[in-house]
Parts: structure tokens; C-alpha cells; sequence
């Protein structure tokens, strides 16, 4: 049993996972994964021609991840990942790696989200993809270890939102 949470950072594309996950990393002193680094060419080359994944293009990736999680939890550390994680059977996957992982999900309106998208340089998803996440997402479940946040907010309190979050779960951090 590890004293240190694994955390994934949810969301569909520009909901700013990775910003928010590297600073809850920095803050935890853990380390942090950019899930999307874990996409293979295939998949990579099929989202930047604009065509979503389906499950079966996932179901390796999801398996990385989960690797990923699972040596933490083996090792008794922490870490913060960045993924997606649009279904409840994509969470219930990474979860089975550690039974006390939490999922942070960055919610927003579409809008903000696809404005977000837009500004971005040199990302391999484009906005025409959004509106394909957000058919497929199906939001955190009040049964599933986790806290859902308005990416209004600014990442710096995004973060405090989850360390309290954490504090409230009951995790003594490392001596």
C-alpha cells in the first residue's frame, strides 16, 4: 500500500491536462507522464488527419498507461498522468493497475475548450476532432475516486483544488 496517489488528469483535448498535470507533479515532487507520448505513429497519424480513434486504436495505448500506473503502485510512488480517459471502461482499465488511483476531470464549455485548441501550436489534434471527444466522453461518476473542476479557473488553483481534494482523502504524504 502506497502512501503517495497516482493521479490521472482527464479530459477531452485542450482542457489542459497537461499544464495542470505537470504543476500537481511539481507540487507532489512526483513524477509526471504526458499521456499522449504513449500514442503510436498509427494512432498519431490517424488524429492528425482528423480522424478519431476508436477503441481498438486505444486498447494499446490503454495498456501503456496502465503499465505506467501499475509499476508506480509496485514501487509505492506516486505520479501524475495526463489521458484523456473519455469512458468510464478506459478508467475502469487504469484503475485495475491501482485500486487508489484518482482522476482529476477538467470540464469545460465547448466553446472555451475549441478556442483553446485553436491557439495551439505545433499539436497533432485538431479542433475538428473535439466535438468527436465530446460525443464520447462520459464524465466522472460520483462511484469513481476522483473530483471534477471548471477549467474557468486558473491552472495554479486547479491544482489547490486537487491537493485539497487529496488532503481530504486521507494520504500522509512521505517522511
Amino acid at each position: 500500500m502506497s502512501n503517495q496517489l497516482c493521479w490521472v488528469i482527464m479530459g477531452v483535448s485542450g482542457s489542459g491536462k497537461s499544464s495542470v498535470g505537470l504543476q500537481l507533479a511539481t507540487a507532489l515532487g512526483v513524477p509526471f507522464i504526458e499521456g499522449d507520448t504513449f500514442h503510436s505513429y498509427a494512432n498519431v497519424a490517424k488524429m492528425s488527419a482528423g480522424v478519431p480513434l476508436t477503441d481498438a486504436d486505444r486498447a494499446d495505448w490503454l495498456q501503456a498507461l496502465h503499465g505506467q500506473i501499475h509499476e508506480a503502485r509496485q514501487r509505492g510512488a506516486g505520479l501524475v498522468l495526463s489521458c484523456s480517459s473519455l469512458k468510464r471502461r478506459y478508467r475502469d482499465l487504469l484503475r485495475s493497475a491501482d485500486p487508489e488511483l484518482r482522476f482529476a476531470h477538467l470540464a469545460g464549455p465547448r466553446e472555451t475548450i475549441a478556442a483553446r485548441m485553436a491557439g495551439r501550436a505545433d499539436h497533432y489534434m485538431p479542433t475538428s476532432l473535439l466535438d468527436s471527444q465530446l460525443a464520447a466522453l462520459e464524465p466522472l461518476q460520483a462511484d469513481e475516486a476522483g473530483i471534477v473542476l471548471d477549467i474557468a479557473q486558473p491552472t495554479a488553483e486547479l491544482v489547490r483544488e486537487i491537493l485539497n481534494y487529496r488532503a481530504l482523502s486521507g494520504v500522509v504524504p512521505p517522511r
